[in-house]
């Protein structure tokens, strides 16, 4: 995959979601009715406006590097979020955002993203290693 866009009514007010959620964002480019949230090899594009209804099961996987403080910030701006271990966040207009730590998946990003993120050392879980050494990745 290289993006996702989602729907949404406001792009200002959809930039300072994602911002309380996950910090400080840069953005690869904006336009007037769409923005692109730059996420290392990948991007987030959002896009005026929402024609479809809440999300139920539809939702798109964002991998980060701490849930935990993911979680935190949300709670601590008044947004709604699942019971752990998941979690789970609805934007404003309905998208669901399913929220995974990036050392307990599957996915991975080549060395040099990590580095280019600042993330550079973070290790999977060995469970995650197994699943990957299952497939014959590593």
């Amino acid at each position: 995959m290289n993006h996702v866009a989602l729907e949404v009514d406001s792009i200002d007010e959809a930039l300072a979601f994602w911002e309380r959620l996950f910090g400080p964002l840069a953005l690869r480019g904006r336009l007037r009715r769409m923005a692109f949230i730059d996420m290392g090899d990948q991007f987030v594009a959002l896009a005026e406006p929402r024609t479809q209804s809440r999300d139920v099961h539809r939702h798109v996987g964002i991998v980060v590097d701490d849930k935990d403080a993911v979680r935190a910030a949300a709670v601590a701006a008044g947004i709604e979020v699942s019971p752990p271990p998941a979690l789970d966040v609805h934007d404003p207009w309905g998208n669901l955002l399913q929220v995974v730590d990036y050392r307990e998946i599957q996915f991975t990003k080549a060395p040099e993203v990590l580095t280019s993120m600042g993330l550079d050392g973070l290790e999977k879980s060995e469970a995650a290693l197994a699943e990957l050494r299952s497939k014959g990745v590593g």
